[in-house]
């Protein structure tokens, strides 16, 4: 199920279910702006870590802020519809902001997961979580990489 950044009252009453049924929900989140082995790997790295996985996607905007002009590559909604295709997400949350932490504190997951780039990083929402989890960090699988690839003509 995939969710717009103005529709998470539904997201909020499902995880609120969740929790009452003891399902233990993971939380993650990116761009994930060109899906690629790195992103694929991370996820399902990330699912084994509980029952429910949530994903936060950041929105048009935050992306262009975040990673600058001639970005994003593709939609909010087409990497959304992208990752709900994926086997073990169960639920695509699209965000404006440029943290998760508002989707966050509406998804209330046990735990968050994040590649191990960010392990010395400040993360935002790691204040509202049972536990932070790191996945590691497969080198040469980036999107900014991939993009530089691309422009550059070359693999």
């Amino acid at each position: 199920m995939i969710y717009q950044a103005n529709e998470r009252t539904g997201l909020w009453i499902l995880c609120k279910f969740y929790r009452a049924c003891g399902y233990r929900i993971v939380f993650t989140n990116g761009c994930f702006d060109i899906l690629h082995e790195g992103h694929i790997r991370c996820l399902h790295q990330a699912s084994k870590h509980g029952t429910i996985l949530v994903v936060g996607v950041n929105g048009d905007a935050s992306v262009r802020r975040l990673k600058g002009n001639g970005r994003p590559v593709f939609t909010a909604r087409e990497r959304a519809f992208l990752l709900s295709r994926i086997r073990c997400v169960d639920h695509v949350a699209i965000f404006n902001e440029d943290t998760p932490e508002d989707l966050i504190r509406v998804v209330r997951p046990h735990v968050l997961v994040k590649g191990s780039d960010w392990k010395y990083r400040p993360i935002a929402g790691s204040n509202l979580v049972e536990e932070v989890k790191f996945i590691p960090y497969l080198d040469g699988h980036s999107t900014t990489e991939i993009v530089a690839r691309m422009r550059g003509g070359g693999a």
